[in-house]
């Protein structure tokens, strides 16, 4: 059996997530449109792996996944047939034939998210499906105060919604907020991201930032005594990148 790894770049608007099980599920997926791409071009029962499973309305820069397969076609030839039949808003940018132990999942080391939010005067037509507009232009400073109170090795389990998990221990190496005139950029690197944390801490960030709590409630979040922040809207948000160890890659 090959190992085949891609990266890919999709738009997520219209889709339900990387992939939608159990309750409300979905075969509108990211997951599930590349799964029918692969199958037709391989006529093989496959199975997909991925970096980070992204949700609903979110977009990725560069995903990575990998699958295995029989077929002898050579790898520009897959990617040149994924690209012919996948969705326009889904794209396999690079591939790869990996050692056999590779797993896009198991084997990813770190993730990154970075949030796009417009703050300029007027929102951007062009940008207003890829970047949430905020009508207030938050306070940078103390965002940056707050985001250092979460970086580091804590429990997770208050700034996200998972039902079930092994462990809800997470560690956020960095979190950097940059902003110009235009558009400000949040950018989160973590080992891990457990469902919806990236987005409810930046929505707590930002709350932050607007004055509708205080940098000294993140503690709080944490114990339990308050809860986070609603989730910020998805459509301002893209996995950037997935990190492997150079010993598997």
């Amino acid at each position: 059996m090959r190992n085949i790894k891609l990266t890919l770049e999709y738009d997520g608007s219209r889709y339900q997530g990387w992939s939608r099980l159990g309750k409300g599920e979905s075969t509108n997926t990211i997951s599930n449109k590349i799964i029918e791409v692969i199958e037709k071009m391989t006529n093989e029962d496959i199975e997909l792996y991925c970096g980070s499973r992204t949700e609903t309305g979110v977009h990725a820069y560069a995903q990575t996944v990998n699958f295995k397969t029989t077929t002898d076609m050579k790898p520009h030839e897959i990617k040149q047939y994924m690209n012919r039949y996948l969705p326009m808003d889904i794209a396999v940018t690079d591939i790869e034939e990996k050692p056999e132990r590779f797993h896009a999942s198991l084997n990813a080391s770190s993730r990154i998210y970075t949030y796009r939010i417009s703050i300029g005067d007027v929102p951007n037509v062009f940008d207003r499906k890829y970047t949430y507009y905020c009508f207030k232009k938050p306070d940078i400073e103390i965002m940056r105060q707050a985001s250092l109170l979460l970086a580091g090795r804590h429990d997770f389990k208050n700034f996200s919604t998972v039902k079930k998990s092994k462990s809800t221990e997470k560690e956020i190496y960095n979190i950097d907020i940059y902003a110009d005139d235009e558009e400000m950029q949040i950018t989160i690197h973590a080992n891990d991201f457990l469902h919806n944390m990236a987005r409810m801490l930046i929505g707590t960030l930002l709350d932050i930032g607007l004055g509708k709590r205080k940098k000294e409630e993140i503690e709080k979040i944490f114990s339990g005594k308050l809860p986070a922040s609603a989730p910020c809207d998805p459509k301002g948000l893209y996995l950037q990148e997935v990190i492997y160890k150079s010993t598997v890659q």
